[in-house]
């Protein structure tokens, strides 16, 4: 057996078309993020998760709750090492200031390194397999963290030049007990 770890980004938000950095700012979904959160549910209604857990920020507590509803959970858990990377003082600007302040050497205060990130991802990856050893645990997060993930799991291979995780993709990755791997590499949204 083998613990699978399903990585479901949450719908969508303003700041997602807007393309600003959210981090930790806890900004709601749109209509169409919502949508997107129902959609996905549908898809995920057939499989068979043995739990949910999800990040504290709302975008993806209520992108987990459709899906807890559609599969019929009573309720999913938080875990707090699924929360986004903090982006410190940055949040709220533009991808593209935040490429120029990385190329200029400037460090947004208070943003979490790319190191302090690895860091949080391998401690999230090794609670996971804590406590959820040989179970099917959909999780539902962000994109810089699920991007993480799976440049660590896959050893640099995923994600691909220009892959862009859309707004409720989902990707899966498993645990054999010694290592993890990439199962499902689908960096699109749910139903599109």
């Amino acid at each position: 057996m083998a613990l699978i770890v399903g990585l479901l980004r949450h719908g969508q938000t303003d700041w997602n078309i807007e393309m600003r950095l959210q981090g930790i700012s806890d900004i709601e979904m749109n209509e169409t993020g919502h949508l997107q959160a129902k959609t996905a549910a549908r898809i995920l209604g057939s499989s068979n998760w043995d739990r949910i857990v999800s990040s504290p920020l709302s975008r993806a507590q209520v992108t987990a709750r459709y899906v807890a509803d559609e599969l019929g959970f009573s309720d999913f858990e938080l875990h707090p090492l699924l929360i986004e990377r903090s982006f410190g003082e940055a949040e709220g600007s533009s991808y593209e200031e935040w490429r120029e302040r990385l190329q200029a050497g400037i460090v947004a205060k208070g943003a979490e390194t790319a190191d302090e990130l690895e860091s949080r991802i391998w401690e999230l990856l090794g609670d996971l397999a804590d406590k959820y050893a040989d179970e099917r645990v959909l999780t539902v997060s962000h994109g810089a963290l699920i991007r993480k993930t799976i440049s660590l799991v896959s050893g640099g291979e995923f994600p691909r030049e220009g892959d862009r995780f859309g707004n409720t993709s989902l990707t899966t990755i498993k645990f054999d007990g010694t290592k993890w791997s990439i199962v499902d590499y689908n960096p699109r949204t749910l139903g599109s």
